[in-house]
């Protein structure tokens, strides 16, 4: 098949791209073009920046079985892609996010029908409603995915970026939200790609939405030992504080934490298990870590010294708690 990636170099799109060339098709990837090392050199690549009308508008000289959509974040942005792509493509893979389910969570396992309904991240909700805008379109056939934590080059972290790793390599306590007992979901991009890749072309995904993640949950004291074994860090100190709490010291982290991390999560795959065939997620947090730490050696720079220094007040703050 002529598959398009729009994307390519993320946590995700790489290792998707390596299974669809696996598995036979004939890929082009459209980007910048600044970070491509490392995809299969059978690609074809299409430089440009996806915010670019011009560029971007060149990808309408050719025709594409499948469009794996991986940067579309702002609604009013699908219509582009709908003018695009209407009479371009066999099926339009839009890249949603699990965040969009329904919080807080009041039954699991999570399964494709859980209503879509954050109210604490506008990053989910905008997502759910391109899924919306989508449905109520019939220009375009698509497929929805629904990644949940999902990782590749970057430990997977409840705030993100590199503040956690950095300071458990300084030897500086990590704060953790809630007791770190609560279940998460966390996905090796090696696991994602096999099934997501053979859901291109198949027709019994056109109109449906899947999310594809691994059957086992962790606590994220697990997860965090885990990365702290992956660096060699022997000794930490991890700082558990109530989510709530952590959103008073940062409303930014409503989204994050008490629309995404904070509650435990498991999913039901077997929609997805229907359509693309059985398969598991052998890469375990141990594992999945320790290939994080070879193949993209984390250091100790790299964090928002801000951020660092609003965690140092809160583990100081926490400390006095109770003294």
């Amino acid at each position: 098949m002529r598959v398009l990636y729009i994307g390519g170099t993320g946590e995700i799109s790489f290792d998707c791209i390596h299974e669809s060339v696996r598995l036979g098709h004939e890929v082009t990837v459209f980007n910048r073009g600044r970070h491509n090392a490392g995809l299969p050199a059978a690609c074809r690549f299409v430089a440009g920046d996806v915010e670019d009308d011009a560029t971007y508008g060149r990808l309408a000289a050719g025709s594409y079985d499948a469009v794996c959509q991986f940067r579309l974040f702002d609604p009013a942005a699908l219509a582009r892609d709908l003018a695009l792509f209407a009479d371009r493509c066999g099926q339009y893979v839009f890249i949603s996010s699990a965040s969009a389910y329904r919080k807080p969570v009041r039954h699991l396992p999570i399964t494709e029908a859980t209503p879509l309904d954050n109210p604490y991240w506008a990053y989910s909700r905008a997502k759910a409603e391109i899924e919306a805008r989508l449905r109520s379109q019939d220009r375009l056939p698509f497929t929805i995915v629904r990644p949940s934590h999902t990782y590749r080059a970057q430990m997977p972290t409840p705030m993100g970026g590199n503040v956690e790793v950095s300071r458990l390599l300084r030897g500086k306590p990590v704060v953790l939200h809630g007791d770190g007992e609560s279940l998460w979901t966390v996905t090796h991009a090696e696991d994602f790609a096999r099934p997501f890749a053979r859901l291109l072309g198949e027709r019994r995904a056109l109109g449906e939405a899947f999310h594809i993640t691994g059957d086992r949950a962790w606590s994220w004291n697990e997860i965090f030992e885990a990365i702290a074994a992956a660096l060699g860090v022997a000794t930490y100190s991890l700082v558990h504080v109530a989510s709530e709490t952590l959103v008073r010291y940062d409303p930014e982290w409503a989204g994050p934490l008490l629309g995404d991390k904070s509650p435990s999560v498991t999913f039901d795959n077997h929609k997805v298990k229907a359509v693309v065939g059985d398969f598991d997620c052998p890469i375990d947090p141990s594992r999945g870590m320790r290939m994080v730490a070879e193949r993209y050696p984390p250091s100790a720079g790299g964090f928002d010294p801000a951020l660092d220094v609003l965690l140092d007040r809160i583990v100081a703050e926490q400390e006095r708690l109770g003294s």
